[in-house]
C-alpha cells in the first residue's frame, strides 16, 4: 500500500465530514487524513487505488485537490 499527498481545500470539520464519504468509498475508512493546520490542507491517502481514483473522490464531493510530488 502506497501513501499519496495531496494539496486541497479541505480546511474545517464540516468539510472533511463532506468529502468522508467519497474517500471511505474509494480508499477504505482509516485509510485518509486531512491536515487542517497546514497551509496546504494536505490530503495523505494510504491505497493501493490509482491517483485518479482519489482525485475523482473529492472532486465529486466539491472540493479542490492536486498531487504533491
Amino acid at each position: 500500500m502506497s501513501e499519496l499527498k495531496f494539496k486541497t481545500n479541505i480546511n474545517c470539520g464540516s468539510c472533511i465530514k463532506s468529502v468522508k464519504p467519497f474517500l471511505d468509498e474509494v480508499v477504505g475508512e482509516g485509510n485518509w487524513t486531512v491536515d487542517t493546520d497546514n497551509p496546504d490542507k494536505i490530503l495523505s491517502v494510504k491505497t493501493e487505488e490509482e491517483i485518479s481514483e482519489v482525485v475523482e473522490a473529492v472532486t465529486d464531493a466539491g472540493f479542490k485537490i492536486q498531487k504533491i510530488d
